[in-house]
């Protein structure tokens, strides 16, 4: 079963769908020329919302937690994936380093952090966390709830090398997206593959390249399957002088606002949707959900109060908001259990691995679902979401499944471009 599609608009969407996989040849033929001229991230997720009359990505994340809500059965998925990815970067490699976040107190994270070394062990390396946390001075064993465990053990730095004691891998795998800035101990490495590289972390990465990316992406698919790119792409603007402490760029919000919502009113016009147009405002680096608003008019994000400036001045690890991104809000017209959800996909390589549907009892369609109070539902499909069945319905499972696949794929295509556009100079890295 796929989610209930709560909508009347759902003729765009099967039209949508339909059009995928009359075009599937095609479509699979430029995705493998595409991955012939870039280098896909190891992993990612991505967050997609399905309005009805468009589908669309809203979030990338390149540090994916939430291994642990896969369901098993994607397991070979997973593994096969996984290997295409180290064959492609280290084919000799025996061992692997995985450096995680320090939550070492959030059993939800740790028992992602020890499903994706299950993942990596049946690839045939050697596969052992290393913690960035002081507090590591030898080998702990952490009981997890699921009754697995985990064992952190501290990094060790050798000359242009990190690994641990009697452990040097040829391959570092982040599961920490960096929020922080750069730990002196992962800067200036040498002869060791750091994955994804530091530059990808959030202490420099923005959402607003990403968009920018992932636009150039879906203009070009869009030519080649002849679609309006707008059905699968997010409209987005930027403002980079804020501080929603001092009330300093409010005005610069308010204009950014205002002009992204006029087009998404013509948008809308065009496709005869019914619909209150919206758009979030976010912190333009960072994850977690953290520093996000949505916005219907432009008088929204003028004098805002306390609690609301609050929200929207500090996310993960404390970092100051000055810039934020300003996006077009895509609503999710799907529904598990009668309460709002949008699918999110993950992927290994270029291969989409499984994903899981994000719920929330307490959200509206038109609002952030990655916040408390939000569960998780596996995705229902049974194979990768590269098999569509056209003798079926467009919005039977499979074929669902296929087009959230086409475009969580474009969404993995334009963080491939934006990490090789903003690699830093040899000088820099040095």
């Amino acid at each position: 079963m796929v989610p209930h599609l709560t909508t009347a608009l759902t003729g765009p969407l099967l039209e949508l769908e339909k059009h995928f996989l009359g075009h599937a040849t095609e479509i699979e033929r430029w995705m493998r020329v595409q991955w012939q001229d870039h280098m896909p991230p190891f992993y990612a997720s991505t967050d997609l919302r399905n309005s009805g009359f468009k589908l669309a990505p809203v979030d990338l994340n390149l540090f994916p937690g939430g291994w642990n809500n896969i369901n098993d059965v994607f397991m070979p998925l997973c593994v096969q994936a996984a290997q295409d990815a180290i064959e492609r970067i280290c084919p000799d490699a025996r061992q692997l380093l995985l450096i995680p976040e320090n939550h070492t107190r959030n059993q939800f994270y740790l028992q992602n952090v020890a499903k994706l070394v299950s993942v990596l062990q049946l690839t045939g390396l050697e596969v052992r966390v290393g913690s960035l946390l002081p507090e590591i001075t030898a080998p702990t064993t952490l009981e997890l709830a699921n009754g697995g465990s985990l064992t952190l053990e501290p990094l060790v730095r050798t000359g242009n090398r990190v690994g641990l004691a009697g452990f040097n891998p040829c391959a570092i795998l982040l599961n920490n997206d960096l929020s922080g800035g750069t730990p002196a101990i992962l800067k200036g490495l040498d002869e060791q593959w750091l994955i994804p590289p530091l530059h990808a972390g959030w202490h420099t990465r923005r959402k607003s390249i990403h968009a920018a990316a992932y636009d150039r992406v879906a203009r070009e698919f869009g030519e080649v399957i002849g679609i309006d790119p707008w059905r699968i792409n997010p409209e987005f603007g930027v403002c980079g002088q804020i501080n929603f402490q001092e009330r300093t760029g409010e005005d610069c919000l308010a204009a950014e606002v205002d002009g992204l919502l006029t087009r998404i009113r013509a948008k809308y016009k065009e496709y005869g949707v019914d619909e209150t147009p919206f758009v979030v405002v976010k912190a333009d680096a960072g994850t977690y959900g953290m520093g996000v608003m949505t916005v219907r008019d432009a008088s929204e994000v003028i004098g805002l109060n306390r609690r609301q400036r609050n929200k929207m001045s500090v996310v993960k690890e404390g970092l100051q908001v000055q810039e934020v991104i300003i996006q077009e809000g895509v609503h999710t017209f799907e529904t598990v259990d009668d309460a709002v959800a949008e699918p999110v996909v993950y992927m290994m390589d270029r291969f989409v691995v499984g994903g899981f549907y994000r719920v929330h009892t307490e959200r509206g369609r038109d609002e952030n679902l990655n916040a408390p109070g939000m569960h998780f539902k596996p995705l229902a499909f049974q194979t990768c979401c590269s098999l569509p069945d056209c003798r079926q319905a467009p919005d039977a499972a499979p074929n669902r499944f296929y087009a959230y696949g086409v475009v969580a794929r474009l969404a993995l295509l334009a963080a491939s471009v934006e990490i090789e556009e903003t690699e830093p100079a040899e000088a820099d890295v040095a």
